[in-house]
C-alpha cells in the first residue's frame, strides 16, 4: 500500500506519500502546497485538486487518507476546507484510489497515543516515529504525515 496522507485545506494542503516497508513507515515525499491568496476560492481549490492529482500520478499512489473536517468558529474557512476535501476525494476516486478518512482525534491517537495532543506533540512524535520525516516543515506537512501514520497503522500492515 502506497498512501497519500492529506491534511486538507484551500490555503495550505499537507501531502505525504508513505508506505510500510521492512518494519518501518517510510516517507517517500512530503510537501505543503500553498495557494496564492490573490486567487479566488474556486481557483485555489483547482490548484489543490491539480496538486493532489499530480502527486497521486507521480508517486503511483493507490490509497488516499484524509483528515475529516474539524469545525471551527470561522464558517468561511470551514466551507473552503470542506470544498477542498470534496475535490481531493473526487480526484482520489477518479484515479481509483482506496479512500480512508480519519478524525483529528484518531490521527492524534495513532501518532501520540492521546486524542487531545497539541500540534507540538504530533510534530515531535512524527519526527521520532518516522526516520525519513523532514526535520523542518510546516505543521500541515507534519499533519499529512500523521494522517499517513494513522492509515498505515490501521490498514497498511496487513497488505
Amino acid at each position: 500500500m502506497k498512501v497519500l496522507g492529506v491534511d486538507p485545506g484551500y490555503d495550505r494542503v499537507g501531502l505525504a506519500v508513505m508506505e510500510y516497508q521492512d518494519g518501518l513507515e517510510i516517507v517517500h515525499y512530503s510537501t505543503c502546497v500553498e495557494t496564492d491568496k490573490a486567487l479566488s476560492v474556486p481557483e485555489r481549490i483547482q490548484v489543490v485538486g491539480n496538486s493532489v492529482r499530480e502527486c497521486i500520478k507521480d508517486h503511483d499512489v493507490d490509497t488516499l487518507a484524509i483528515e475529516t473536517l474539524f469545525f471551527n468558529k470561522n464558517v468561511k474557512t470551514a466551507m473552503g476546507v470542506a470544498q477542498a476535501r470534496g475535490v481531493i476525494i473526487f480526484v482520489a476516486k477518479e484515479l481509483n484510489c482506496n479512500l480512508y478518512e480519519f478524525s483529528p482525534q484518531e490521527v492524534k491517537i495513532a501518532t501520540t497515543g492521546h486524542g487531545n495532543s497539541d500540534k507540538n506533540a504530533v510534530i515531535s512524535m512524527v519526527q521520532q516515529l518516522i526516520p525519513s520525516a523532514p526535520t523542518k516543515a510546516l505543521d500541515d506537512e507534519y499533519d499529512a504525515i500523521a494522517v499517513g501514520i494513522a492509515c498505515l497503522a490501521t490498514h497498511g500492515r496487513n497488505v
